[in-house]
């Protein structure tokens, strides 16, 4: 492949996909990507340098003008979920996408599926990965299937549930799986092999097993999790009682991983997942440095993480049931129950150091009121099957348009001036919430609003029955916003 042959990439937005984009950028390819919110990719280092096209998978339109005049497609599109008509989702995705690659002349796709044993009753997810692949490879369009495992990388979903789980258990009573035996593999590695497969030969129509060759059960793993991040030693307890049900529920609650995304993780460990071939390295170099074993994987991830260097992370993707609708803007409210709450408190401090602690807020930093009403609302988020107060922030100063933020996600971001979360906890209703600041001569006027959408008769209630702490809660975080940007003039 030529390096001015074009490359198409979905999944832009997800863990892998914005990785391989940003290598793929650095090595000089032409590059587009399909997304259904480009303002997602609005603030990733990369967003000049590709074309963006905006569209669904599953509109034949959209793909179509998406794989014109396309080379390479990578499929890195693949739901984390399980549920009531998933499979025929994610089986109409790929039909619409490999028609319109066929249609287009593309000349190969490349797909990366997960490692599975044969002859054996596969979950719900793991079975629909297998089928895409499946389809992919009978589509007419020449594929490249790899099949990995466990991922290890800062940020993975599956980094941060073993990261979370040896982090806060000593003692971990486990179901049997956890005795099965994985062959992780490090996301730098991952990449290599996708960069890779720009150079295989044309027509090659095909699975690969992927892996770092390090063999372990899953209870090895956070074990030496621990051991890496100097923890002391863990004792995992292999109960035969825990379904994975159970076991979701349970992660669920100890890490920030949500129930939602915990279940098909869980079940794509209930057997082994153990490469059955290396036939890769017939056609391609092992990665450079050689295969990265599972230690030396996890020393990498949290390396990156101590030093805030987290690329893409898990919590960047966006749950399918999630409401992803932005703020309508004021004059649609007109004939709309809305609710609000507003606060201004003019600061002596000049906007740009309020500025800097509106974009450092949540994760570490907190959320300047009552941290107990805050961790509490993240629980109580949690045993409803949310995403929690524990996904935190990518980075620890800077945010993204399109990145999580503890139970928030980032839908509008205008730096120095405004900042517009998008409330992803389990509500009945939508939320969002909105801080920004205006210069007022050498000092500053900060601006706090709450907006509620409810829904039903259930969703007044919850207001009225929160309007109280909000009171409290969103003064108070007003107030303490505008005082530690004083205190950090003060300190000069």
């Amino acid at each position: 492949m030529l390096k001015d042959d074009l490359v198409l990439v979905t999944g832009a937005t997800g863990y892998i996909g914005g990785r391989l984009v940003s290598r793929l950028v650095e090595d000089g390819r032409r590059v587009r990507v399909v997304v259904r919110s480009p303002q997602k990719l609005r603030d990733v280092p990369w967003a000049a340098q590709v074309e963006v096209i905006e569209g669904d998978l599953q509109d034949a339109d959209t793909m179509d003008r998406a794989c014109e005049g396309v080379y390479t497609l990578y499929y890195l599109v693949h739901s984390m979920g399980s549920g009531r008509g998933f499979e025929e989702r994610e089986a109409g995705i790929v039909e619409t996408v490999a028609g319109a690659a066929a249609r287009a002349g593309v000349k190969r796709i490349v797909y990366l599926g997960g490692l599975h044993p044969e002859g054996v009753r596969l979950s719900t997810h793991m079975r629909s990965r297998v089928a895409v692949g499946e389809a992919l490879l009978a589509s007419g369009v020449p594929t490249v299937a790899f099949q990995a495992g466990v991922v290890i990388g800062s940020g993975s979903a599956s980094f941060e549930m073993i990261r979370h789980l040896a982090d806060v258990l000593p003692v971990m009573p486990a179901p049997k799986w956890v005795l099965n035996r994985i062959e992780p593999i490090a996301v730098r590695d991952v990449i290599s092999y996708l960069l890779g497969a720009l150079n295989l030969p044309e027509g090659l129509n095909r699975t690969f097993d992927i892996g770092s060759g390090d063999v372990l059960t899953y209870a090895d793993m956070m074990k030496r999790y621990a051991e890496a991040a100097g923890l002391p030693r863990r004792t995992v307890l292999a109960l035969p009682v825990l379904t994975p049900r159970l076991a979701g529920h349970w992660v669920n609650l100890v890490t920030p991983i949500p129930r939602a995304m915990a279940m098909p993780l869980i079940e794509s460990l209930q057997h082994d997942a153990v490469t059955a071939e290396s036939d890769i390295h017939d056609y391609l170099p092992q990665p450079e440095g050689g295969l990265t074993d599972y230690r030396a994987a996890v020393d990498l991830a949290l390396n990156k993480m101590s030093a805030g260097e987290v690329e893409t992370s898990w919590a960047g993707a966006s749950l399918r049931e999630a409401v992803a609708d932005p703020l309508p803007s004021d004059p649609q409210w007109a004939g709309h129950t809305v609710y609000k709450d507003e606060r201004i408190f003019r600061s002596s401090a000049p906007a740009p150091e309020v500025w800097k602690v509106i974009e450092g807020i949540g994760g570490e930093n907190g959320w300047y009121s009552w941290p107990v009403a805050w961790a509490a609302r993240g629980w109580l988020d949690k045993l409803a099957g949310g995403v929690g107060l524990r996904r935190g922030r990518r980075h620890s100063s800077d945010l993204m348009a399109g990145e999580a933020l503890d139970f928030w996600r980032v839908e509008e971001l205008v730096r120095g001036e405004k900042l517009r979360l998008r409330a992803e906890m389990k509500l009945p209703g939508r939320a969002w919430l909105e801080l920004s600041v205006v210069p007022d001569g050498g000092a500053s006027e900060y601006r706090q609003r709450a907006v509620f959408f409810p829904r039903g008769l259930a969703g007044r209630l919850y207001w009225l029955s929160v309007l109280p702490f909000h009171g409290v809660v969103f003064y108070s975080m007003a107030r303490n916003i505008t005082r530690t940007a004083e205190r950090a003039v003060a300190k000069g």
